[in-house]
């Protein structure tokens, strides 16, 4: 009876939990949380001061007693703790600002390829502890393939490569099921490393962590087929210790990235060389397909092309298509039985 009414009444929630970004998909609304994963803690009272945005506006501009987390590492959960008050936040959020008087909800949460239980058990702890009454484990570049209406339940092959914050997916996708795949360590936070690295070797100018991610967005808002703007790093200037300001050309940023590049062009190259023939001819026939928030990053599509000589689609919105997949299959029950993870809990929590 009490089962019945939760399904009638309650909003059932789609999270792409990642290592920048957290986004969240109510059914019925579509995505109404996109924010920064990000805390800020006060050591001394162990108080959350700031979830989000703004507590991405604090990263290195806090004293000793204020730390801001990022609870995830490498698309999986690293500190257990504030995931969890991270996710409670944005639970309450959404039932504040949308008025759910409604009871736990029913979550669909994507996981990065290749989790140990310990990973997977992780993220099911941390969403039931933030008030989830059901969870549902799926891959979240399936999930993303769904969100990118690609035929996953066809016997033919379909390749995503998804580029996060901190991990970039690579994936053959079959008859529901992944049949290749690789996981590389080169993502979004790699790339704003190499633009660190490059100030620091090519113009001896130390620019922080902030400075580089906005200088790597910047760039990557640029239309195609227009000029590349001047990309400005504010820092400090390693021989005099004093505040600097340049400006790095197009050319120079495409420079400053070839090195994470070509790790995500090998990384697409060694999945193929894996691949069935038969899924890589349907590979060559409908090409390869980016989504992510790092699949607009300059230069990206332009390598894979050069490498692969195929065609490379870039989804619309690539950001948000994996949590809009968890969106579809909340209305597919049947699909997300077919493509949902076998729990690590008992089999009366997840069903």
């Amino acid at each position: 009876m009490f089962d019945r009414w939760f399904k009638k009444t309650s909003h059932d929630i789609g999270i792409d939990l990642g290592t920048s970004n957290t986004l969240v998909f109510i059914q019925d609304r579509g995505v109404v949380i996109n924010e920064a994963s990000v805390v800020a803690v006060n050591t001394r009272a162990g108080q959350i001061l700031a979830v989000g945005r703004e507590a991405l506006k604090m990263q290195g501009k806090t004293p000793a007693h204020l730390q801001v987390i990022q609870p995830l590492v490498d698309g999986v959960i690293s500190d257990f703790e504030v995931a969890e008050k991270m996710l409670k936040y944005f639970f309450d959020r959404v039932h504040r600002e949308h008025r759910m008087l409604t009871p736990r909800p029913r979550v669909v949460i994507g996981i990065p390829l290749d989790v140990t239980e310990v990973e997977k058990k992780a993220v099911e702890d941390a969403v039931m502890s933030a008030g989830a009454r059901e969870v549902h484990l799926v891959q979240t570049i399936v999930a993303a393939a769904v969100g990118a209406r690609l035929p996953i339940q066809d016997a033919s092959g379909n390749m995503l490569v998804d580029c996060g914050g901190g991990v970039t997916q690579v994936a053959v996708i079959s008859l529901s099921g992944v049949v290749a795949s690789k996981s590389l360590r080169v993502a979004g936070s790699e790339v704003d490393v190499d633009i660190m690295n490059y100030a620091r070797h090519e113009f001896n100018l130390l620019v922080g962590e902030r400075v580089a991610e906005e200088a790597k967005l910047y760039i990557s808002r640029s239309k195609e087929g227009a000029p590349l703007p001047t990309v400005k790093l504010r820092g400090r200037d390693l021989l005099t210790g004093l505040p600097r300001e340049i400006g790095l050309s197009g050319e120079q940023m495409v420079s400053a990235l070839r090195r994470s590049l070509k790790s995500i062009v090998d990384g697409i190259k060694s999945t193929l060389e894996v691949t069935p023939p038969e899924l890589v001819a349907d590979i060559y026939q409908r090409g390869i397909t980016l989504v992510g928030g790092g699949a607009s990053l300059l230069g990206l599509r332009e390598a894979i092309v050069e490498a692969t000589k195929m065609k490379v689609i870039v989804v619309d919105d690539p950001m948000t298509c994996a949590v809009r997949g968890m969106g579809l299959l909340l209305e597919d029950a049947a699909l997300l039985r077919e493509i949902s993870i076998p729990s690590s809990q008992n089999d009366d929590i997840v069903r």
